[in-house]
This record gives structure tokens, C-alpha cells and sequence, in this order.
């Protein structure tokens, strides 16, 4: 006799799949895998990560609940008797009001997404309704529910028992209709570290979204662990961890390596942590400076090899959040955003008519804060396979001679004014190691339909932004001429 296949059947609410169990029966009753991970996940299903399973038995036929939209997803089945079942997508969007019915028996299994109003009648005596939420119920969850009465007329639900001849609650018959409901918004998205060059950045490219919240040191610190008991994470389906500590040199003291461990490692693996907890997506932020930079090109498949501290880092901070089912790691080089950097320091010693000498054997491209936050965005919003991108500008590979030169003749100097030093005669005592090559593939990034511009473009656009700027104090801070 051939086994039964689990099925899917997708319904008109988006997110919302109907799915057939193979049950085994013999004299003795029946067998069914209620929840399998691995086939469920592979048939579409979300990788959504139940914490709590439930069960409301049903003594009388006719027993009828809902409609309530709940602030977590729901995987729904019945371990005996029947049910008439009716979803009401009650989710702030273009599908709002859609209605989908649909009877259950014991081989018959519903995910529910998170906002979807669910209810239910019975059709036989003693019928157990069991389902599966990615999130611990409470009296504060309770009060973020979206209700719809079950006598909507709008919604009109067929139910197969009249509701007079049913048995409802009081609470149950007095909910509001449609015209009444306040939709459930979508879970919203946190940005950490919003005051920094990447932060800065991302508040630009979500301008106007209300759906995404910043917060910089003074509103979350990543270090604290009393921030992270004191946020209410069920707010929130994706975390942006801008936040890092990006002193490479200083990193390699005492007092820098212990804070660099802290940030871009410990803070990571308590944000990891709080991402897997909640069912969360995390996107985290990489450097090329977990490479020892012998290979020419960087794909994301390579593994870490880290020079200093600082890249040692970061590359924990990597290994903690790929532990995270939903994450993307963006790993970046030549970060170029507001305040102080090596574009900016070229730019004021342009001015000043200086002959800098700068590193011409560390090889790589620019990465515009202003492109890195698109890249970030775009994998959020197409839905891209989770995992590792590297996301800097497009272009030639150069190096950072090239780019002091280049910003000496945007800025109408001599570029020959720019000389040109080894690592190893500008190195001074207690200088990080630096990658010889930072140059990161672009070819995932560019599969997914996103085309970083190119480095040169953006310079000439970035020195002009700063030029008009009078107001802007970092434009004539000079730094080390050895990039990072």
C-alpha cells in the first residue's frame, strides 16, 4: 500500500497554507506526524519556531470561537472530531476583510500568520483543537489582539450551524464589525546603532517609513543587558544591528580589545540570542577585516581569517549571527558615510595643499554608507534567501593612493601632489595589520536584482554633498592617510 504525501494548498490570504497529513490507520486507530519541521519547511511553510502548544476541547457540537487575530502565527490541527474553520485576514493591507473556509478533520492542518483572524465551529461532540504559536501567551500579548464579530455582515461567514443555534461566548458575540476594526500593523523594524556612520544612513533610507524605529547608544545600548528585559521585543520582526566598534588601531590595546570584544562580539551573540527567542530576522553588518586579505576576491563563502583584534571581532560577531535561522550578514569595505573618514581627510588636505603620502599596496572598493543601507533594505523587502551578501560599490578594485588622488582632482588639486608608501614603511608601533586585498565579490548581491553604483560616481556626488556644506565641521578633520 503506498504512503500518503504531505500536500500544501495555498488559500486567498497571503501566507495562509492549507495542508493534508497522511494519516495511518489500522483496527487500532490512527497515526499522523502532526508537525514535521523538515517536510513542512521544505513545502514553503516559514520556519517560524513554535514555543507553545495548546488544546481546547470541545464537549457539544455547535461550540463556536473567534473571530480573534492574534499577535503570533498559529499552526492549527485537530487530534479528534471535526471543525468548520473561518480566517478573516485582519492585517493592515490590500487583502484586509479576505475570507477563507474551509473544513478540518483530524488529516487536515492550517498555518495561520500572525494578524489573521481565526475562528471555529464544531461539527462533532468532543472534537480537540490543538495549534502551535511562536510566541508564550500572556495578559499583555492578549491586549494587542485584533477581534471581528462572528456575525459580521460584511464578511458574512457561512456558518453551517446558525450563530443563534450555537454555543457562543458573551465576549465572542459583542466584538465589533468590520467597518469598526482597527486593522493589525505589521510587526515593525528596529535599527541599533542609529547615530553612526551606517545609522546616520539607514534614518535617510527609511525617511518617512513609520514602521521602522531608531535608536542610538543613549536609547539602547547593545552592552546593557537590562536594554534588552526592557524592550518589548514582540514589537518588532527585524533588527538592523548597525552598532560596532570600528577603532582598529585602538583595538588592539588593552582597553580597545576588551571593548571591541564586547560590542562586536558579546553584544552580538545577546542580540543572536534575542533574534532566535522571538522568531526574529536579524541583519547584521561584517567587514573585510575578517579576511587576511591573500586571497584577491572575497566571496562569502570564505572563511574567516582575521589579522588584529578588531577583524577577530567581528568575525565572532559573524559566527554568532549566522546561528540565527532569518539573518544576513552584510559584509562591507571602505566604509564612507557622515563624519570622519578617509575621503574627508583627503579632501581637507587637498585644501590645505599638503602632499600626503598614502598606502598604495592595500587594494579595494569604496563602500558608500548611502548604498550599503539600499542593499540592506532591498534583501529585506525581495525576500532574499537569508545568509552572508557582501555589499560594497561597484567598479575597478584600487587602491587607497588611488582614491587619495582621485579626491585631490575632484577637488581641483594636483593629484600628483599624492605620493605613495608600502604598508610595511607607514606601519608605526601599535598599528593594526591591515588586508592586503579587501576586495569583496558582488555577484550574489547582484543576483538577487541589486546593482551597487559605481565607487567613482558616488565620490564625485559625496565631495560635492560636503563641499555645499559649509555647516559641517568633520569636512576638515585629518586622519591617518592608511585608509581604516
Amino acid at each position: 500500500m503506498d504512503t500518503p504525501e504531505l500536500t500544501a494548498r495555498p488559500t486567498p490570504i497571503p501566507g495562509m497554507v492549507l495542508y493534508e497529513l497522511p494519516v495511518h490507520g489500522d483496527a487500532r486507530g490512527w497515526f499522523k506526524e502532526n508537525w514535521h519541521r523538515g517536510k513542512m519547511v521544505a513545502l514553503g511553510l516559514p520556519d517560524f519556531g513554535p514555543v507553545q502548544n495548546n488544546i481546547s476541547f470541545n464537549a457539544k457540537r455547535g461550540t463556536t470561537r473567534g473571530i480573534h487575530a492574534e499577535p503570533w502565527d498559529k499552526f492549527i490541527s485537530l487530534a479528534s472530531g471535526r471543525i468548520f474553520g473561518a480566517w478573516v485576514d485582519l492585517r493592515d493591507g490590500p487583502t484586509f476583510g479576505t475570507l477563507f473556509c474551509a473544513e478540518m478533520t483530524a488529516k487536515d492542518a492550517i498555518f495561520v500568520p500572525r494578524g489573521v483572524g481565526n475562528a471555529f465551529q464544531t461539527l462533532d461532540d468532543n472534537t480537540a483543537y490543538t495549534y502551535l504559536v511562536n510566541d508564550h501567551w500572556s495578559a499583555e500579548a492578549q491586549a494587542d489582539y485584533t477581534f471581528l464579530n462572528l456575525a459580521d455582515e460584511d464578511i458574512a461567514v457561512p456558518w453551517p450551524i446558525p450563530l443563534d443555534q450555537a454555543i457562543v461566548s458573551d465576549q465572542d458575540r459583542t466584538h465589533p464589525r468590520l467597518g469598526d476594526v482597527v486593522p493589525m500593523r505589521a510587526r515593525r523594524t528596529l535599527v541599533l546603532g542609529a547615530d553612526g556612520q551606517l545609522g546616520t544612513a539607514l534614518r535617510a533610507e527609511y525617511d518617512g517609513d513609520e514602521t521602522v524605529d531608531f535608536a542610538g547608544r543613549a536609547t539602547f545600548d547593545i552592552t546593557d543587558d537590562a536594554a534588552y528585559r526592557a524592550m518589548d521585543w514582540r514589537k518588532y520582526a527585524t533588527v538592523i544591528n548597525a552598532a560596532a566598534y570600528t577603532a582598529v588601531d585602538a583595538a588592539e590595546t588593552q582597553q580597545g580589545r576588551a571593548a571591541a570584544w564586547r560590542i562586536n562580539a558579546g553584544a552580538v551573540t545577546r542580540l543572536a540570542r534575542v533574534a532566535v527567542e522571538h522568531s526574529l530576522t536579524l541583519v547584521h553588518v561584517s567587514s573585510d577585516y575578517v579576511f587576511d586579505g591573500t586571497v584577491d576576491v572575497h566571496g562569502e563563502d570564505e572563511q574567516p581569517s582575521p589579522l588584529g583584534v578588531y577583524g577577530q571581532s567581528k568575525a565572532a560577531g559573524d559566527a554568532a549571527a549566522a546561528v540565527v535561522p532569518r539573518h544576513y550578514i552584510v559584509r562591507s569595505s571602505w566604509v564612507v558615510g557622515e563624519g570622519r573618514n578617509f575621503v574627508r581627510t583627503m579632501a581637507a588636505l587637498a585644501a590645505q595643499g599638503a602632499s600626503p603620502a598614502v598606502v598604495d599596496d592595500q587594494w579595494g572598493r569604496l563602500s558608500f554608507a548611502k548604498d550599503i543601507a539600499a542593499g540592506i533594505r532591498h534583501l529585506l523587502t525581495s525576500s532574499a534567501p537569508f545568509g552572508t551578501y557582501n555589499v560594497s560599490n561597484s567598479g575597478e578594485p584600487y587602491s587607497w593612493a588611488d582614491v587619495a588622488r582621485e579626491v585631490f582632482r575632484l577637488c581641483g588639486a594636483d593629484p600628483g601632489k599624492v605620493t605613495t608608501i608600502s604598508t610595511a614603511d607607514y606601519a608605526k608601533p601599535g598599528m593594526a595589520p591591515r588586508p592586503r586585498s579587501s576586495v569583496l565579490d558582488l555577484t550574489k548581491i547582484h543576483n538577487t536584482g541589486f546593482a551597487p553604483a559605481p565607487a567613482t560616481r558616488r565620490l564625485a556626488e559625496y565631495l560635492e554633498g560636503a563641499a555645499a556644506d559649509p555647516d559641517d565641521g568633520n569636512r576638515l578633520t585629518v586622519r591617518s592617510a592608511g585608509g581604516k
